[in-house]
């Protein structure tokens, strides 16, 4: 029997998929399996195909594969989008008695359930319930059992009341009998086994939202934007309880000045946004990079450029966070490269924040954002993040290594590090400008050249204090031998990580979540014989830095067709690439 199940169910925008597919995931989870989802979405309200897949497992699973087990199509075009990976013994789930697909042909290499969606779910009283039939007949179809659908489906709807759960759990037992009774001839060739393991389900815009409040976030000021808008969905109503705040401004430039206004006052302050925002945000990027102020903006990358793709994921950002505004704006990037590090990463932007005075970008993508991944709870055991919050003085007694002469704080103090002390608004004896002007050490315009030139060093300093103090690891797999690396960062770790056990040789594979400051990976690259960078953009924008880094050449796998790679796409690509390099560079040795 086979475990490893990929499930999917599709149709269009405004047909429930995304909280069908949310609760059959939540279901799986709550059994002890693993969980890892994907979803297809257009850029619209109604119409336009979409998706929501599920792979799920008892192992831990990372990525999606090119093969579909289960399909519940609610159109015809739903088979048709995904026929590439469907295979001999592929479960189609249809509702024939709908005029959508009363002509369709199930192909004949396939086991094709047709179940009366809605006919079921209106004799529960409601047309709407015609997918939660359809999840019935999905437990029905993968010896699932129903009890944990039952448990899901209280989860989502006990707020609208006993008899709304009751009709829902009514309408997944019909599915449920449905598929046993009418096709008792089949011997479906899936189980999907429960556990005793408890794992929490949640993806990366949630995961970020958790990490900010663990960090001790009390300000979050955003613009709702795709795929940036449920970090702030997941905060509202969650960051009060601690004494939070949440603001949707009236746009993206009204966001980071609330933001930035919030940090000046000494709270943990954020903003999130993707691309467009991105570049609305850049002028008051510089106004927090020249006042010193700690900010943490989250970029929740997306397909661009202009509007773009908004629903459509890409690595195309990098360039803008890293040479983005108008000077030299002194900035920190941290690129999270799973669900799990965006909880993590989002903690160490807020320390890195306050330890150097200066904007950090959190640079997400839509593939970690819309990602629900089951993790155990202790990956997120917020009483035991460490806050740093670095040279921020609340007390008078603390100020005097920072007065001059004349008895004035020095708010941008020249200092070897380059990392100047921040006070409390109000405190005594703490009183100092702040200006987006270049300034002396107490805030006070100058254009004097020698102090241009000291808080110029200055704030350049705290990038180099950041390379040589900060433990800026990258994380490693596979063969620490092999001479073949391949490099990566953000959200392509998972599926390469699945992809190393379909390849034909041993790879050392190094996945960067440190962009700005970031280690130093000429060593490495030295000790390879054939380096890969893979990231999913057209120009290949790491891959550019990195070859600035070190001066060497790299094999670039690019993509930027608006998916997210897959495990299979990967080992196939690298399998390919390394058969030509592996050739060449033999017939180099031979000549």
């Amino acid at each position: 029997m086979i475990d490893d199940l990929n499930w999917a169910i599709g149709g269009e925008a405004g047909h429930g998929i995304d909280s069908t597919g949310k609760i059959f995931a939540q279901a799986l989870s709550r059994a002890g399996r693993h969980v890892f989802t994907s979803k297809v979405f257009a850029s619209r309200i109604r119409g336009g195909y979409t998706s929501y897949k599920i792979r799920t497992a008892i192992p831990p699973v990372q990525s999606v594969v090119d093969r579909l087990d289960v399909l519940i199509a609610l159109t015809e075009r739903t088979v048709d989008e995904n026929l590439n990976e469907l295979h001999d013994g592929s479960i189609i789930i249809y509702d024939g008695e709908r005029s959508m697909m009363s002509n369709f042909e199930p192909p004949s290499n396939m086991i094709s359930l047709n179940v009366p969606l809605q006919r079921l779910a209106e004799e529960t009283g409601s047309a709407i319930m015609r997918n939660i039939v359809a999840l019935g007949s999905s437990c029905a179809a993968t010896n699932f059992p129903l009890t944990n659908l039952d448990a899901a489906l209280e989860k989502q709807f006990s707020r609208k009341g006993s008899s709304i759960v009751e009709n829902n759990k009514k309408a997944a037992l019909l599915g449920y009998n449905y598929v046993l009774e009418q096709y008792d001839n089949i011997i479906f060739q899936y189980t999907l086994e429960c556990t005793d393991a408890n794992y929490v389900l949640l993806n990366g815009d949630e995961a970020i939202g958790l990490g900010a409040i663990a960090a001790g976030c009390r300000f979050y000021a955003g613009y709702p934007i795709t795929p940036a808008t449920a970090v702030m969905n997941y905060l509202k109503g969650r960051i009060e309880r601690f004494g939070g705040h949440v603001i949707q401004a009236e746009d993206e430039l009204s966001a980071i000045n609330l933001a930035l206004g919030a940090a000046r006052t000494g709270a943990r302050s954020m903003t999130a946004t993707s691309g467009p925002g991105l570049d609305l945000m850049t002028e008051t990027f510089g106004l927090v990079s020249m006042s010193e102020t700690p900010l943490v903006i989250c970029n929740v990358m997306r397909a661009g450029p202009s509007t773009g793709m908004p629903t459509k994921q890409e690595q195309g950002d990098l360039n803008t966070m890293l040479y983005g505004g108008h000077g030299e704006c002194e900035r920190f990037i941290l690129a999270p490269t799973t669900v799990a590090e965006c909880f993590h990463k989002t903690v160490e932007a807020f320390n890195l924040a306050d330890k150097y005075n200066l904007p950090v970008y959190l640079a997400s993508d839509l593939s970690l954002a819309i990602t629900d991944q089951t993790y155990s709870p202790e990956e997120f055991e917020i009483e035991s993040i460490n806050r740093e919050r670095g040279l921020f003085i609340t007390d008078s007694s603390d100020l005097e290594p920072w007065i001059d002469e004349n008895g004035n704080f020095q708010p941008h103090a020249v200092t070897e590090t380059g990392v100047s002390p921040r006070t409390l608004p109000g405190l005594d004896g703490g009183i100092h400008m702040v200006t987006g002007l270049e300034h002396d050490s107490l805030g006070r315009r100058t254009e004097l050249p020698e102090l241009r030139e000291q808080q110029v060093l200055k704030r350049k300093r705290k990038l180099e204090t950041a390379t040589s103090e900060e433990s800026l690891q990258y994380r490693e797999f596979g063969s620490p031998d092999s001479n073949i690396l391949v490099i990566s960062w953000g959200s392509n770790e998972g599926a390469i990580i699945e992809a190393m056990d379909k390849l034909n040789h041993e790879i050392r594979f190094i996945s960067v979540p440190y962009i700005l400051p970031r280690p130093d990976l000429t060593p490495d690259i030295e000790k390879a014989s054939i380096v890969f960078v893979i990231e999913c953009n057209a120009t290949g924008q790491f891959s550019a830095l990195i070859e600035h880094d070190t001066l060497s050449r790299t094999n670039k796998i690019l993509k930027y067709d608006g998916t997210q790679f897959s495990a299979d796409e990967i080992a196939e690509k690298l399998n390919s690439s390394l058969k030509t390099e592996i050739k060449i560079k033999t017939e180099v040795t031979i000549t």
